[in-house]
Protein backbone atom coordinates (compact mmCIF):
# COMPACT_ATOMS: atom_id res chain seq x y z
CA UNK A 1 0.00 0.00 0.00
CA UNK A 2 1.36 3.58 -1.25
CA UNK A 3 0.53 6.60 0.63
CA UNK A 4 -0.01 10.23 -1.23
CA UNK A 5 3.21 10.47 -4.37
CA UNK A 6 4.09 7.29 -4.01
CA UNK A 7 5.29 7.49 -0.54
CA UNK A 8 4.95 3.82 1.69
CA UNK A 9 1.78 4.13 3.78
CA UNK A 10 2.06 3.87 7.42
CA UNK A 11 2.14 0.67 8.84
CA UNK A 12 -1.00 -0.53 10.72
CA UNK A 13 1.02 -1.42 13.86
CA UNK A 14 2.73 2.01 13.65
CA UNK A 15 -0.95 3.49 14.21
CA UNK A 16 -1.04 0.66 16.84
CA UNK A 17 1.73 1.79 18.78
CA UNK A 18 0.61 5.29 18.36
CA UNK A 19 -2.26 4.54 20.07
CA UNK A 20 -0.73 2.61 22.95
CA UNK A 21 1.63 5.66 23.33
CA UNK A 22 -0.77 8.04 24.44
CA UNK A 23 -2.44 5.76 26.66
CA UNK A 24 0.65 4.71 27.83
CA UNK A 25 1.61 6.27 31.25
CA UNK A 26 5.33 5.09 30.04
CA UNK A 27 6.63 6.62 27.53
CA UNK A 28 9.45 4.87 25.47
CA UNK A 29 11.02 7.19 23.40
CA UNK A 30 12.24 4.57 20.95
CA UNK A 31 8.92 3.78 20.36
CA UNK A 32 8.00 7.54 19.80
CA UNK A 33 10.63 7.78 17.41
CA UNK A 34 9.64 4.35 15.18
CA UNK A 35 6.18 5.84 14.80
CA UNK A 36 7.84 9.73 13.83
CA UNK A 37 9.68 8.06 11.14
CA UNK A 38 6.47 6.11 9.75
CA UNK A 39 4.73 9.01 9.82
CA UNK A 40 7.71 10.97 7.90
CA UNK A 41 8.20 8.28 5.66
CA UNK A 42 4.51 7.97 4.78
CA UNK A 43 5.04 11.69 3.79
CA UNK A 44 2.97 12.94 6.84
CA UNK A 45 5.21 15.28 8.64
CA UNK A 46 3.01 17.38 10.47
CA UNK A 47 1.49 13.80 11.62
CA UNK A 48 5.03 13.07 12.96
CA UNK A 49 5.40 16.51 14.15
CA UNK A 50 1.73 16.27 16.42
CA UNK A 51 2.90 13.25 17.69
CA UNK A 52 6.02 14.57 18.99
CA UNK A 53 3.61 17.32 20.53
CA UNK A 54 1.18 15.47 22.07
CA UNK A 55 4.06 12.91 23.68
CA UNK A 56 6.95 15.30 24.46
CA UNK A 57 4.80 17.27 27.71
CA UNK A 58 5.10 13.28 29.24
CA UNK A 59 8.91 12.44 27.79
CA UNK A 60 10.64 15.72 28.94
CA UNK A 61 13.75 13.56 27.70
CA UNK A 62 12.43 12.46 24.14
CA UNK A 63 14.64 14.96 22.61
CA UNK A 64 17.83 14.40 24.49
CA UNK A 65 19.01 11.93 21.95
CA UNK A 66 20.54 13.06 18.73
CA UNK A 67 18.46 10.37 16.51
CA UNK A 68 15.22 12.25 17.99
CA UNK A 69 16.23 15.38 17.69
CA UNK A 70 17.31 14.78 14.03
CA UNK A 71 14.22 13.02 13.36
CA UNK A 72 12.01 16.01 14.69
CA UNK A 73 14.41 18.28 12.47
CA UNK A 74 13.97 16.07 9.44
CA UNK A 75 10.10 16.75 9.85
CA UNK A 76 10.23 20.24 10.42
CA UNK A 77 12.24 20.42 7.09
CA UNK A 78 9.57 18.82 5.14
CA UNK A 79 6.49 20.12 6.56
CA UNK A 80 8.04 23.04 5.45
CA UNK A 81 8.67 21.61 1.99
CA UNK A 82 4.97 20.96 1.92
CA UNK A 83 4.00 24.55 2.07
CA UNK A 84 2.79 24.23 6.10
CA UNK A 85 5.80 25.03 8.59
CA UNK A 86 5.00 24.45 12.24
CA UNK A 87 5.30 28.28 13.54
CA UNK A 88 8.56 28.75 15.58
CA UNK A 89 9.21 25.23 15.60
CA UNK A 90 12.07 25.20 13.53
CA UNK A 91 14.31 27.67 16.09
CA UNK A 92 13.01 25.78 18.97
CA UNK A 93 14.71 22.86 17.70
CA UNK A 94 17.46 24.63 16.72
CA UNK A 95 17.63 26.32 20.30
CA UNK A 96 17.31 22.52 21.84
CA UNK A 97 20.33 21.58 19.04
CA UNK A 98 22.69 24.28 20.78
CA UNK A 99 22.08 23.86 24.10
CA UNK A 100 22.58 19.74 24.34
CA UNK A 101 25.53 20.15 22.42
CA UNK A 102 24.06 18.08 19.61
CA UNK A 103 24.56 20.72 17.20
CA UNK A 104 28.12 20.88 17.35
CA UNK A 105 28.80 16.92 18.38
CA UNK A 106 26.65 15.48 15.86
CA UNK A 107 26.97 15.86 11.93
CA UNK A 108 23.20 14.16 11.21
CA UNK A 109 21.66 16.93 14.02
CA UNK A 110 23.76 19.86 11.65
CA UNK A 111 22.71 18.30 8.62
CA UNK A 112 19.24 18.54 9.43
CA UNK A 113 19.59 21.87 10.84
CA UNK A 114 20.83 23.32 7.19
CA UNK A 115 18.21 21.15 5.61
CA UNK A 116 15.40 23.06 7.67
CA UNK A 117 16.15 25.98 7.03
CA UNK A 118 16.70 25.43 3.56
CA UNK A 119 13.43 24.21 3.33
CA UNK A 120 12.18 27.10 5.14
CA UNK A 121 13.40 29.61 2.70
CA UNK A 122 16.06 30.83 5.27
CA UNK A 123 18.65 30.20 3.08
CA UNK A 124 21.12 32.63 5.06
CA UNK A 125 20.13 30.76 8.28
CA UNK A 126 20.96 27.50 6.48
CA UNK A 127 24.24 28.83 5.50
CA UNK A 128 25.10 30.26 9.01
CA UNK A 129 24.03 26.67 10.12
CA UNK A 130 26.42 25.02 7.33
CA UNK A 131 29.21 27.64 8.13
CA UNK A 132 29.56 26.67 11.77
CA UNK A 133 29.69 23.18 11.21
CA UNK A 134 33.00 22.00 13.14
CA UNK A 135 33.26 19.36 10.45
CA UNK A 136 31.40 18.36 6.71
CA UNK A 137 30.91 15.53 5.36
CA UNK A 138 29.09 14.96 1.88
CA UNK A 139 26.00 14.41 2.99
CA UNK A 140 26.16 17.44 4.97
CA UNK A 141 27.72 19.68 1.76
CA UNK A 142 25.05 17.85 -0.33
CA UNK A 143 22.27 19.75 1.49
CA UNK A 144 23.52 22.78 1.32
CA UNK A 145 24.23 22.41 -2.81
CA UNK A 146 20.59 21.12 -3.19
CA UNK A 147 19.19 24.09 -1.09
CA UNK A 148 21.63 26.74 -3.55
CA UNK A 149 20.54 24.74 -6.62
CA UNK A 150 16.87 24.91 -5.45
CA UNK A 151 17.15 28.82 -5.42
CA UNK A 152 18.26 28.80 -8.84
CA UNK A 153 21.98 30.10 -6.63
CA UNK A 154 24.44 27.62 -9.11
CA UNK A 155 27.10 30.06 -8.58
CA UNK A 156 26.84 29.76 -4.52
CA UNK A 157 26.44 26.34 -5.30
CA UNK A 158 29.96 25.86 -7.13
CA UNK A 159 31.41 27.84 -4.52
CA UNK A 160 30.32 24.64 -2.16
CA UNK A 161 31.19 22.27 -4.53
CA UNK A 162 34.36 23.11 -5.27
CA UNK A 163 35.10 23.64 -1.70
CA UNK A 164 34.31 19.76 -1.31
CA UNK A 165 37.03 17.73 -0.11
CA UNK A 166 34.73 14.97 -0.94
CA UNK A 167 32.29 14.06 -3.59
CA UNK A 168 29.91 11.24 -4.61
CA UNK A 169 27.43 10.99 -7.65
CA UNK A 170 24.55 12.75 -5.66
CA UNK A 171 27.04 16.28 -5.41
CA UNK A 172 28.10 15.99 -9.18
CA UNK A 173 24.64 15.19 -10.38
CA UNK A 174 23.12 17.88 -7.99
CA UNK A 175 25.35 20.49 -9.99
CA UNK A 176 24.50 18.81 -13.31
CA UNK A 177 20.65 19.54 -12.83
CA UNK A 178 21.76 22.47 -11.47
CA UNK A 179 23.72 24.30 -14.29
CA UNK A 180 20.90 22.45 -16.72
CA UNK A 181 17.85 24.28 -15.11
CA UNK A 182 19.83 27.67 -15.36
CA UNK A 183 20.30 27.39 -19.02
CA UNK A 184 24.24 27.40 -19.06
CA UNK A 185 24.49 24.07 -20.56
CA UNK A 186 28.15 24.37 -21.59
CA UNK A 187 28.60 24.29 -17.78
CA UNK A 188 26.61 21.38 -17.33
CA UNK A 189 28.44 19.26 -19.81
CA UNK A 190 31.43 20.14 -18.39
CA UNK A 191 30.85 19.02 -14.92
CA UNK A 192 28.68 15.68 -16.39
CA UNK A 193 32.15 14.97 -18.49
CA UNK A 194 33.92 14.84 -15.21
CA UNK A 195 31.33 12.79 -13.85
CA UNK A 196 32.14 9.11 -13.04
CA UNK A 197 30.15 6.51 -12.90
CA UNK A 198 26.77 8.27 -14.40
CA UNK A 199 23.81 6.96 -13.70
CA UNK A 200 20.26 7.71 -15.15
CA UNK A 201 19.69 10.86 -13.49
CA UNK A 202 23.29 12.16 -14.88
CA UNK A 203 22.33 11.26 -18.07
CA UNK A 204 18.73 12.50 -18.01
CA UNK A 205 19.41 15.86 -16.67
CA UNK A 206 22.07 16.27 -19.88
CA UNK A 207 19.86 15.35 -22.52
CA UNK A 208 16.88 17.67 -21.28
CA UNK A 209 19.44 20.31 -20.82
CA UNK A 210 20.05 19.99 -24.20
CA UNK A 211 15.85 19.24 -25.69
CA UNK A 212 14.93 22.58 -23.56
CA UNK A 213 17.97 24.23 -25.42
CA UNK A 214 16.76 23.17 -28.49
CA UNK A 215 20.24 21.56 -28.91
CA UNK A 216 18.33 18.42 -30.51
CA UNK A 217 21.11 17.26 -32.34
CA UNK A 218 23.35 16.88 -29.31
CA UNK A 219 20.64 15.42 -27.27
CA UNK A 220 20.28 12.50 -29.65
CA UNK A 221 23.67 12.15 -29.86
CA UNK A 222 24.10 11.64 -26.09
CA UNK A 223 20.98 9.52 -26.10
CA UNK A 224 23.15 7.06 -28.27
CA UNK A 225 26.31 7.18 -25.83
CA UNK A 226 23.72 6.41 -22.86
CA UNK A 227 22.36 3.60 -24.63
CA UNK A 228 26.11 2.08 -25.60
CA UNK A 229 26.99 2.66 -21.89
CA UNK A 230 23.92 0.34 -21.17
CA UNK A 231 22.32 2.81 -18.44
CA UNK A 232 18.62 2.43 -18.47
CA UNK A 233 16.57 5.11 -19.72
CA UNK A 234 13.84 6.56 -17.18
CA UNK A 235 10.62 8.23 -18.18
CA UNK A 236 11.97 11.48 -17.82
CA UNK A 237 14.84 10.90 -19.79
CA UNK A 238 12.80 9.37 -22.77
CA UNK A 239 10.46 12.26 -22.40
CA UNK A 240 13.32 14.56 -23.40
CA UNK A 241 14.46 12.41 -26.36
CA UNK A 242 11.10 12.14 -28.09
CA UNK A 243 10.98 15.55 -28.10
CA UNK A 244 14.03 16.22 -29.33
CA UNK A 245 12.98 13.63 -32.24
CA UNK A 246 10.03 15.61 -32.73
CA UNK A 247 12.03 18.64 -33.32
CA UNK A 248 14.94 17.08 -35.22
CA UNK A 249 12.29 15.40 -37.49
CA UNK A 250 14.13 12.07 -36.30
CA UNK A 251 11.29 9.15 -36.76
CA UNK A 252 13.60 5.77 -36.67
CA UNK A 253 15.26 7.09 -33.15
CA UNK A 254 11.48 8.54 -31.98
CA UNK A 255 10.22 4.55 -32.81
CA UNK A 256 13.48 2.71 -31.15
CA UNK A 257 12.29 4.92 -27.95
CA UNK A 258 8.97 3.71 -28.09
CA UNK A 259 10.30 -0.08 -29.02
CA UNK A 260 11.75 0.27 -25.54
CA UNK A 261 8.86 1.23 -24.18
CA UNK A 262 6.85 -1.66 -25.44
CA UNK A 263 9.69 -4.16 -24.98
CA UNK A 264 10.46 -3.86 -21.13
CA UNK A 265 7.31 -3.08 -19.97
CA UNK A 266 7.24 0.57 -19.23
CA UNK A 267 4.04 2.03 -17.91
CA UNK A 268 2.95 4.87 -20.63
CA UNK A 269 1.67 7.83 -18.16
CA UNK A 270 0.15 10.92 -19.48
CA UNK A 271 3.29 12.26 -19.75
CA UNK A 272 4.91 9.86 -21.81
CA UNK A 273 1.93 8.94 -23.98
CA UNK A 274 1.53 12.89 -24.84
CA UNK A 275 5.27 12.62 -26.00
CA UNK A 276 5.02 10.03 -27.95
CA UNK A 277 1.73 11.54 -29.95
CA UNK A 278 4.08 14.44 -30.34
CA UNK A 279 7.28 13.17 -31.60
CA UNK A 280 4.78 10.70 -34.21
CA UNK A 281 3.22 13.64 -35.38
CA UNK A 282 5.92 15.96 -35.75
CA UNK A 283 7.97 13.76 -37.49
CA UNK A 284 4.88 12.84 -39.92
CA UNK A 285 3.97 9.63 -39.09
CA UNK A 286 0.27 10.68 -38.19
CA UNK A 287 -1.63 7.05 -38.33
CA UNK A 288 1.12 5.79 -35.51
CA UNK A 289 0.60 8.95 -33.46
CA UNK A 290 -2.88 8.48 -33.39
CA UNK A 291 -2.66 4.85 -32.99
CA UNK A 292 -0.84 5.88 -29.76
CA UNK A 293 -3.05 8.38 -28.45
CA UNK A 294 -6.29 6.11 -28.62
CA UNK A 295 -4.74 3.58 -26.61
CA UNK A 296 -3.85 6.00 -23.98
CA UNK A 297 -5.68 4.73 -20.90
CA UNK A 298 -6.27 8.41 -19.77
CA UNK A 299 -5.62 11.51 -20.84
CA UNK A 300 -5.40 15.50 -20.17
CA UNK A 301 -5.63 18.42 -21.67
CA UNK A 302 -2.23 18.85 -23.55
CA UNK A 303 -2.95 15.52 -24.83
CA UNK A 304 -5.50 16.08 -26.51
CA UNK A 305 -4.50 19.37 -27.42
CA UNK A 306 -1.13 17.34 -29.17
CA UNK A 307 -3.67 15.51 -31.27
CA UNK A 308 -5.71 17.95 -32.40
CA UNK A 309 -2.48 19.72 -33.45
CA UNK A 310 -0.86 17.05 -35.09
CA UNK A 311 -4.06 16.20 -37.18
CA UNK A 312 -4.05 20.00 -37.94
CA UNK A 313 -0.51 20.25 -39.38
CA UNK A 314 -0.99 17.50 -41.75
CA UNK A 315 -4.02 18.74 -43.35
CA UNK A 316 -6.28 16.84 -41.33
CA UNK A 317 -8.58 20.09 -40.76
CA UNK A 318 -11.73 17.93 -40.85
CA UNK A 319 -10.15 15.38 -38.58
CA UNK A 320 -9.26 17.84 -35.65
CA UNK A 321 -12.51 19.73 -35.56
CA UNK A 322 -13.94 16.35 -35.00
CA UNK A 323 -11.16 15.64 -32.01
CA UNK A 324 -11.64 18.49 -30.93
CA UNK A 325 -15.64 18.01 -30.48
CA UNK A 326 -14.57 15.03 -29.15
CA UNK A 327 -12.87 16.61 -26.53
CA UNK A 328 -15.29 18.85 -25.42
CA UNK A 329 -17.96 16.32 -25.27
CA UNK A 330 -15.84 14.34 -22.44
CA UNK A 331 -16.40 17.33 -20.50
CA UNK A 332 -12.71 18.76 -21.00
CA UNK A 333 -12.13 22.44 -20.74
CA UNK A 334 -9.71 23.57 -23.97
CA UNK A 335 -6.68 25.74 -23.51
CA UNK A 336 -5.28 28.18 -25.81
CA UNK A 337 -2.99 25.48 -27.09
CA UNK A 338 -6.24 23.97 -27.94
CA UNK A 339 -7.22 26.71 -29.59
CA UNK A 340 -4.69 27.36 -32.05
CA UNK A 341 -4.69 23.68 -32.84
CA UNK A 342 -8.32 24.19 -34.14
CA UNK A 343 -7.60 27.68 -36.03
CA UNK A 344 -4.43 26.27 -37.45
CA UNK A 345 -7.40 22.83 -38.75
CA UNK A 346 -9.60 25.70 -40.20
CA UNK A 347 -6.86 27.80 -41.72
CA UNK A 348 -5.47 24.68 -43.52
CA UNK A 349 -8.75 23.14 -44.81
CA UNK A 350 -10.41 26.78 -45.70
CA UNK A 351 -13.19 26.53 -43.12
CA UNK A 352 -13.64 30.24 -42.82
CA UNK A 353 -17.04 30.71 -40.89
CA UNK A 354 -16.05 27.50 -38.50
CA UNK A 355 -12.59 29.29 -37.71
CA UNK A 356 -14.35 32.65 -36.62
CA UNK A 357 -17.34 30.60 -34.70
CA UNK A 358 -14.20 29.52 -32.60
CA UNK A 359 -12.04 32.24 -32.51
CA UNK A 360 -15.22 33.86 -31.41
CA UNK A 361 -15.77 31.23 -28.77
CA UNK A 362 -12.00 31.84 -27.76
CA UNK A 363 -12.25 35.21 -27.42
CA UNK A 364 -15.60 35.04 -25.10
CA UNK A 365 -14.82 32.39 -22.91
CA UNK A 366 -11.04 32.35 -23.06
CA UNK A 367 -10.01 35.87 -23.35
CA UNK A 368 -7.82 36.22 -20.42
CA UNK A 369 -5.59 33.19 -21.56
CA UNK A 370 -5.57 34.19 -25.16
CA UNK A 371 -3.95 37.54 -24.17
CA UNK A 372 -1.24 35.98 -22.23
CA UNK A 373 -0.56 33.50 -25.28
CA UNK A 374 -1.14 36.83 -27.65
CA UNK A 375 1.22 38.98 -25.55
CA UNK A 376 4.08 36.12 -25.24
CA UNK A 377 3.86 35.41 -29.31
CA UNK A 378 4.64 39.53 -29.40
CA UNK A 379 7.41 39.12 -27.40
CA UNK A 380 9.01 36.22 -28.97
CA UNK A 381 8.81 38.11 -32.55
CA UNK A 382 10.75 40.80 -30.03
CA UNK A 383 13.47 39.09 -29.15
CA UNK A 384 13.76 37.09 -32.87
CA UNK A 385 13.97 40.08 -35.24
CA UNK A 386 17.90 38.39 -36.14
CA UNK A 387 17.02 36.54 -39.53
CA UNK A 388 17.49 32.82 -39.38
CA UNK A 389 19.20 30.20 -41.71
CA UNK A 390 17.06 27.88 -43.77
CA UNK A 391 18.31 24.32 -42.52
CA UNK A 392 16.95 20.66 -43.89
CA UNK A 393 17.33 17.52 -42.21
CA UNK A 394 16.65 13.93 -43.13
CA UNK A 395 17.36 11.19 -40.69
CA UNK A 396 19.25 8.22 -42.23
CA UNK A 397 20.91 4.95 -40.57
CA UNK A 398 19.39 6.57 -36.88
CA UNK A 399 21.51 9.76 -37.54
CA UNK A 400 20.12 13.24 -37.91
CA UNK A 401 21.77 15.16 -41.46
CA UNK A 402 21.37 18.87 -41.59
CA UNK A 403 21.78 20.69 -44.80
CA UNK A 404 22.09 24.42 -45.05
CA UNK A 405 21.24 26.69 -48.57
CA UNK A 406 24.58 25.76 -50.38
CA UNK A 407 26.18 23.47 -47.84
CA UNK A 408 29.60 21.75 -48.52
CA UNK A 409 29.97 20.12 -45.28
CA UNK A 410 29.11 16.99 -45.67
CA UNK A 411 31.55 14.00 -46.16
CA UNK A 412 29.46 13.16 -49.07
CA UNK A 413 29.09 16.42 -50.24
CA UNK A 414 30.42 14.96 -53.69
CA UNK A 415 28.04 12.23 -54.27
CA UNK A 416 25.32 15.02 -53.30
CA UNK A 417 25.89 17.89 -55.63
CA UNK A 418 26.10 14.97 -58.48
CA UNK A 419 22.58 13.29 -57.72
CA UNK A 420 21.61 17.31 -57.01
CA UNK A 421 22.74 17.88 -60.68
CA UNK A 422 21.08 14.74 -62.60
CA UNK A 423 17.98 15.31 -60.28
CA UNK A 424 17.30 18.95 -61.31
CA UNK A 425 18.23 17.98 -65.06
CA UNK A 426 15.42 15.37 -64.88
CA UNK A 427 13.09 17.86 -63.67
CA UNK A 428 13.93 20.32 -66.07
CA UNK A 429 12.91 17.69 -68.83
CA UNK A 430 9.55 16.93 -66.90
CA UNK A 431 8.63 20.45 -67.43
CA UNK A 432 10.44 22.46 -64.12
CA UNK A 433 10.89 26.54 -64.58
CA UNK A 434 12.94 27.97 -61.63
CA UNK A 435 11.50 30.90 -60.15
CA UNK A 436 14.22 33.34 -60.26
CA UNK A 437 12.37 35.89 -59.45
CA UNK A 438 12.26 35.11 -55.86
CA UNK A 439 16.33 35.24 -55.55
CA UNK A 440 17.11 38.80 -53.94
CA UNK A 441 20.32 39.00 -54.80
CA UNK A 442 21.99 40.93 -57.49
CA UNK A 443 23.64 38.29 -59.12
CA UNK A 444 22.85 37.17 -63.18
CA UNK A 445 20.12 34.59 -63.79
CA UNK A 446 22.17 31.59 -64.07
CA UNK A 447 23.60 32.28 -60.50
CA UNK A 448 20.13 32.61 -59.81
CA UNK A 449 19.09 29.46 -60.53
CA UNK A 450 21.53 27.93 -59.02
CA UNK A 451 21.28 29.40 -55.68
CA UNK A 452 17.99 28.32 -56.22
CA UNK A 453 18.59 24.61 -57.38
CA UNK A 454 21.18 24.48 -53.77
CA UNK A 455 18.28 25.38 -51.57
CA UNK A 456 18.74 23.19 -48.22
CA UNK A 457 15.36 21.50 -48.72
CA UNK A 458 16.66 20.40 -52.19
CA UNK A 459 20.26 18.98 -50.94
CA UNK A 460 18.51 17.21 -48.61
CA UNK A 461 16.34 15.13 -50.88
CA UNK A 462 19.40 14.83 -53.37
CA UNK A 463 21.31 12.83 -49.98
CA UNK A 464 17.65 11.00 -49.71
CA UNK A 465 17.72 9.70 -53.08
CA UNK A 466 21.46 8.58 -53.25
CA UNK A 467 20.80 6.78 -49.81
CA UNK A 468 17.55 5.66 -49.41
CA UNK A 469 15.78 2.71 -51.40
CA UNK A 470 13.80 3.58 -54.38
CA UNK A 471 10.43 4.18 -54.22
CA UNK A 472 10.88 4.48 -50.32
CA UNK A 473 9.11 7.28 -48.49
CA UNK A 474 11.58 10.83 -48.02
CA UNK A 475 10.70 12.81 -44.68
CA UNK A 476 12.70 16.14 -44.87
CA UNK A 477 12.02 18.66 -41.84
CA UNK A 478 12.82 22.31 -42.39
CA UNK A 479 12.88 25.22 -39.89
CA UNK A 480 10.91 27.88 -42.47
CA UNK A 481 8.27 27.81 -44.52
CA UNK A 482 9.53 26.28 -47.44
CA UNK A 483 9.49 28.36 -50.71
CA UNK A 484 7.60 28.09 -53.60
CA UNK A 485 10.22 26.83 -56.03
CA UNK A 486 11.35 24.08 -53.08
CA UNK A 487 7.45 23.59 -53.30
CA UNK A 488 6.89 23.07 -56.97
CA UNK A 489 10.34 21.19 -57.49
CA UNK A 490 9.43 18.63 -54.55
CA UNK A 491 5.62 18.12 -56.71
CA UNK A 492 7.77 17.27 -59.51
CA UNK A 493 10.02 15.05 -57.53
CA UNK A 494 7.43 12.93 -56.38
CA UNK A 495 6.20 12.48 -59.83
CA UNK A 496 9.84 11.70 -62.03
CA UNK A 497 11.44 9.20 -59.05
CA UNK A 498 7.86 7.50 -57.47
CA UNK A 499 8.24 9.05 -54.35
CA UNK A 500 6.42 9.98 -51.45
CA UNK A 501 7.89 12.74 -49.73
CA UNK A 502 6.54 14.22 -46.46
CA UNK A 503 7.81 17.56 -45.70
CA UNK A 504 7.85 19.56 -42.68
CA UNK A 505 8.33 23.25 -42.93
CA UNK A 506 7.37 26.05 -40.26
CA UNK A 507 3.95 26.12 -41.27
CA UNK A 508 2.56 22.62 -41.57
CA UNK A 509 3.26 19.49 -43.48
CA UNK A 510 3.32 18.73 -47.03
CA UNK A 511 2.58 15.21 -48.34
CA UNK A 512 3.88 14.96 -51.85
CA UNK A 513 2.88 12.38 -54.44
CA UNK A 514 2.21 11.85 -58.28
CA UNK A 515 3.15 15.68 -58.57
CA UNK A 516 0.83 16.46 -55.85
CA UNK A 517 1.01 18.35 -52.17
CA UNK A 518 -1.80 17.52 -49.60
CA UNK A 519 -2.01 21.24 -48.87
CA UNK A 520 -3.19 21.99 -52.38
CA UNK A 521 -0.73 24.95 -53.23
CA UNK A 522 -1.79 26.69 -50.10
CA UNK A 523 0.46 27.02 -46.91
Amino acid sequence: MRARGGAPAVRPEHLAAHARLVKSADIDAFAVTAVMRAYLRASLPLHSLLALRGLLPRAPRLLANSFSLSLALQSCAAAAAAAAPPPRLGPALHARALKSGFAAADIFVRTALVEMYAKSSLPALARAAFDEAPRRDVFLCNVMLAAYVSRGDVAEAREVFDGMPDRDLVSWNTMIHGYAASGDVGAAREIFDDTTDKDAFSWSSMISAYAKGRRSKDALELWREMRAARVAPDCITMVSVLSACGDMGALAIGAEVHQFVEGNGVEVDVKLGTALVDMYAKCGDIENSLRVFRAMPAKDVLAWSSMVIGLANHGLGHDALSLFSEMTSEGLQPNEITFIGVLIACTHVGLVSEGKKHFSSMSEDHANSWEGVAEMRKTIRRENIQRVPGRSSMEWENTVHEFVSGDRSHPRFGEIYKMLEEMMDRLRLAGYRPMTSLVLQDIDEQSKTQALAEHSEKLAIAFGLLTTPARSTLRITKNLRACEDCHSAIKLISLVYDRKLVVRDRNRFHHFSEGKCSCKDYW
